[in-house]
């Protein structure tokens, strides 16, 4: 099914309310067993929700490229039911390593959004699950030739439905290039969003033609200097740290739109000085990502405030806990840069 429109039609369309300039790629998390545990997931979804009304779910902080398939639909089913009791806005993440394999993961989305919608038509299961589009990222692969990149793209947003690109050559080892990205935005109008989580924000600083493409920033630290109220690229961000720091983060935003550019970069900087260290701190963690394993760690002293050193570490999706060295490493590294919870949402 092919559609064609105007850019600005359709985002307009998709967000009526305008779009959320803070996005969160929801944590999954784990019982002992290894199941999901969607009552934690609820809880946290719950304490971040009245801040937040953008998600991508599965995202690469949510174990995107770890799940299984059938874990992946566990997680749609949970995302759906969650944006659509809070009116939020949801990307499902479609992260797989080639067009291919994108494809397929589409057609089992779009079948389990009917199902839960018990809509038969495709644009209505979307609309009425709070689907904002699908995320996908270049094909996987060292030293791609950008034209294999564009035509793999190009498959999917050839199907029609809003897409997001999202870079993070860390995990597909392949990066689009700027030029490819001007030529997929001309091409499609069905491209809305941009996510950039290299790090070094190429297609952003490069001045390429955008065509009214929202650009959300995905790499972690000097928040403040981003955005394009202070001279950045970036129309807003889709962060991990939005696990955690959700009001922190907002409140950024607010006060860079406001004028206080001071006032922001404060919190940006004791966010950043967090960040740095917990990347760090997780280095040796044999199962996730830095941006998972990092956040996990947070989010329990968020879950569980100062109680939480005496509790058991959160359970990751290759099977082990973060230990009990990293997390009352991460009490010193909150207590430091004075971000530690008073009162966690679980108590």
């Amino acid at each position: 099914m092919k559609r064609r429109t105007d850019r600005e039609s359709l985002i307009r369309g998709l967000f009526p309310g305008g779009i959320p300039r803070l996005w969160c790629p929801l944590l999954t998390h784990y019982k002992n067993d290894g199941s999901i545990d969607f009552d934690r997931m609820r809880a946290h979804f719950n304490h971040i929700v009245p801040g937040i009304k953008g998600y991508l779910i599965p995202g690469s902080t949510g174990d995107g490229w770890e799940l299984t398939d059938e874990e992946t639909m566990q997680v749609l089913d949970f995302a759906v039911r969650m944006v659509r009791e809070h009116d939020a806005h949801l990307f499902l993440g479609v992260l797989k390593p080639d067009a291919g394999e994108m494809k397929k993961t589409i057609g089992e989305m779009l079948k389990a959004l009917q199902k839960i919608t018990g809509s038969g038509a495709v644009d209505f299961a979307l609309a009425e699950a709070g689907v904002a589009g699908f995320t996908i990222c270049p094909p996987a692969g060292e030293s791609l030739e950008q034209a294999t990149i564009e035509d793999e793209l190009s498959q999917i947003l050839e199907l029609g439905f809003p897409t997001v690109l999202y870079q993070i050559p860390q995990v597909t080892k392949s990066e689009i290039a700027p030029t490819t990205f001007e030529t997929l935005a001309g091409k499609f109008s069905n491209l809305i969003f941009f996510k950039d989580s290299s790090g070094f924000d190429r297609i952003a600083l490069s001045g390429a033609e955008t065509g009214g493409v929202y650009l959300v920033r995905g790499a972690e630290g000097d928040y403040a200097r981003w955005l394009k109220e202070t001279g950045g690229p970036y129309d807003g961000f889709l962060l991990s740290t939005a696990n955690c720091f959700s009001f922190e983060l907002l409140e950024i935003i607010e006060t860079i739109e406001k004028g206080n550019e001071k006032s922001a970069e404060e919190i940006s900087r004791r966010i950043t000085g967090v960040i740095e260290e917990m990347f760090r701190l997780v280095l040796t963690v044999p199962s996730g990502n830095a941006f998972t394993n990092s956040n996990k760690a947070i989010d329990h002293y968020c879950a569980y405030g100062r109680a939480a050193s005496k509790k058991e570490g959160p359970m990751l999706h290759g099977g082990i806990r973060l230990s009990d060295d990293i997390i009352a490493a991460t009490e010193g590294v909150l207590k430091r840069f004075e971000m530690m919870p008073e009162r966690g949402y679980l108590e």
